[in-house]
């Protein structure tokens, strides 16, 4: 059973409501680089062979999931797996404006969802658009923690030894969702690839 309370305090999003003027200004910020029906439509093989994607960040209420719910929608099991095969789970994490907020008590949704689906959910204080700076750290201790070999820091404070950080980019990323104010306008604010989907 949804919980109305919670449910009407997630859906105020004052960092959306902010950049709504820059899309007034800027209209292309929201427009995506692609669109699809659902994220099973898409050719996550073909984004990281032809446009240099490393890492895959998807909104969860209605790309992923139904609206607040922490199961998988059917019409996203497909997609989701296709992108977990691709990437490598440690390069696939959910940037939702519920799970993994502060508006997710002791992040129990964020939490949930790590143990049922077994994809990170990336916590951040700052609702899409906002919040890449905890998508950036997230993805550099993903790659510190699956690397096999010990990381050492040369002169500079590289952490490969060899001049350059293995770090992500932005430019790294893609951000799936099926909002265009927030999930299309974050990805396109900081040089992600953006896939729109249909809401579920």
């Amino acid at each position: 059973m949804v919980d109305f309370y919670y449910a009407m305090v997630q859906s105020i999003n004052t960092k959306a409501l902010l950049t709504l003027a820059s899309v007034v200004r800027r209209p292309y910020i929201a427009a995506p680089h692609v669109h699809v029906p659902t994220i099973s439509d898409v050719n996550y093989q073909s984004m990281r062979d032809h446009c240099g994607i490393k890492a895959i960040l998807f909104d969860k209420d209605n790309t992923i999931t139904a609206p607040y719910e922490n199961t998988i929608h059917e019409r996203a099991a497909v997609g989701l797996q296709n992108a977990l095969d691709v990437f490598g789970h440690e390069n696939v994490a959910i940037l939702s404006n519920s799970a993994g907020t502060k508006d997710d008590k002791d992040y129990e949704d964020a939490i949930q969802i790590e143990r049922d689906l077994g994809i990170n959910v990336i916590r951040h204080d700052e609702k899409k658009p906002g919040g890449l700076n905890e998508v950036l750290q997230h993805f550099a201790r993903q790659g510190h923690e699956n690397r096999n070999e010990d990381v050492s820091e040369d002169d500079e404070g590289n952490e490969n030894g060899n001049g350059q950080s293995d770090a992500l980019d932005a430019s790294d990323l893609c951000m799936v969702g099926d909002r265009l104010l927030t999930d299309i306008v974050f990805g396109n604010l900081h040089g992600m690839m953006t896939v729109h989907c249909l809401p579920l």
